[in-house]
């Protein structure tokens, strides 16, 4: 074949190749996506010759062979199989430009734990809204596993994201209804924010062994700031001057540098109060100096990353002084740490998260704005805070009514008593 030659029904478009045929009558084209190259075009070639054999023998299946093609709106409408394991397989790879790493990373693990009881191998049009609640069903009452059955918001979770899944199936073609439409969302009671007291909290500070430990989790409480944005902390955030620590980035579970979790969480400025403050010169002493290190950071768009230079508030390094300490803390660890001090302070056990709801709900008990305590946490609005923290502040009436009367009680208006009659 010579360089410049074609096998029949075959033909360079558009930077790849591509084969014609004729189908039901009419001429149709199917883009290969592969550059031309004297092999692909020879295996263009075979293609279509195999392609044309099985449209004359009467066994070719346009749907099977080009699942992908936009001929198939004109050739067999409504008929593109696909099986839930493939259709599994497709969405992630497309969601993947879509969502953080952090976030598909939550995704596959649903449909690791979900497509197995929905059956990989069978036809998506298959499932009906039956199957679905009594894989729902399964999933909260699976007792053979570890945890002896999820909870309500996992399963709630893992339909909602399997529930995307099908209605991508809807919307290219593979199915006409989504199967989910209609099962709503099991019924669930609203956790209530269960913060440290003021003694729990000194009793955890000092059952901290390290000075470090200490001034990390007094920074946590007195800022309200996520786990991975406090591991991903550096001086170069902070200005003591001002009294202020601009969160820049957060640390991921899965070893990425990444923005913040939101858009109203990214750049914002935290205004320290002094407790933080004086924390944070405590800590200055330990790492202000140390190594600053130049680290990738993810964008939210896809591929896209910049570097920050970074000399980490928090290094474990400080604590243990060998070669495999890392330069930051993982997530996991700051868990651990809280974990410790917990059981060495004899407190109730709380997962470490509510140190984030010790902040909001001291600051709500300080009388403090509720919009300024959502921009300091890094909420887009308030409503977050009455959502989150509404039922914990109905609880705090009595101290909102002697905080109004310390505040209002000096200047308020004199009101005379009435004047009573006959005199």
């Amino acid at each position: 074949m010579s360089k410049d030659s074609y096998p029949t029904g075959v033909e360079y478009h558009g930077g790849s190749l591509r084969i014609w045929f004729l189908y039901k009558g009419k001429r149709v084209r199917e883009n290969l996506g592969v550059p031309d190259t004297a092999k692909n075009r020879k295996v263009a070639g075979e293609l279509r010759t195999a392609v044309c054999f099985a449209i004359r023998m009467g066994s070719f299946d346009y749907a099977a062979q080009f699942p992908e093609s936009p001929n198939l709106r004109l050739f067999c409408p409504g008929k593109k199989d696909i099986t839930v394991k493939a259709l599994a397989d497709k969405w992630l790879k497309l969601k993947e430009i879509e969502i953080s790493a952090n976030a598909l990373n939550r995704y596959e693990s649903v449909a690791r734990n979900v497509i197995p009881r929905i059956g990989g191998g069978r036809l998506v049009k298959s499932v009906t809204r039956e199957d679905l609640l009594y894989i729902r069903r399964d999933l909260l009452t699976d007792y053979a596993s570890p945890s002896g059955g999820r909870s309500v918001s996992t399963v709630n979770y893992y339909m909602t994201t399997i529930a995307g899944m099908f209605q991508f199936a809807v919307e290219n073609g593979y199915l006409s209804t989504n199967p989910f439409y209609g099962i709503k969302p099991l019924k669930k009671a609203r956790a209530k924010p269960d913060p440290l007291t003021r003694d729990e909290f000194v009793r955890l500070i000092a059952a901290c062994q390290h000075q470090q430990t200490k001034n990390l989790w007094a920074l946590a409480v007195y800022t309200g700031v996520r786990h991975g944005e406090l591991v991903a902390l550096a001086w170069e955030d902070i200005d003591l001057k001002s009294g202020t620590m601009t969160i820049r980035r957060n640390y991921t579970k899965l070893g990425d540098f990444t923005l913040p979790k939101t858009e109203a969480s990214t750049n914002r400025v935290i205004h320290l109060i002094e407790p933080a403050i004086n924390a944070l010169r405590n800590q200055a002493q330990m790492t202000r100096l140390g190594t600053q290190h130049h680290i990738e950071v993810k964008l939210r768009e896809y591929g896209r990353s910049v570097t920050h230079d970074c000399t980490f508030v928090f290094s474990p390094q400080v604590i243990r002084r060998n070669d495999q300490a890392g330069h930051h803390y993982r997530v996991d660890s700051v868990g651990d740490s809280w974990k410790a001090a917990i059981r060495r302070a004899g407190i109730r056990h709380r997962k470490a998260y509510q140190s984030r709801h010790t902040y909001a709900c001291w600051s709500l008990s300080a009388g403090a704005n509720p919009s300024f305590i959502a921009s300091q946490m890094g909420h887009a609005s308030a409503q977050m805070v009455f959502n989150v923290y509404g039922s914990w502040m109905s609880d705090c009436s009595q101290d909102q009514v002697e905080m109004l009367n310390q505040r209002l009680a000096g200047f308020a208006p004199w009101v005379p008593h009435g004047e009573v009659s006959g005199k």
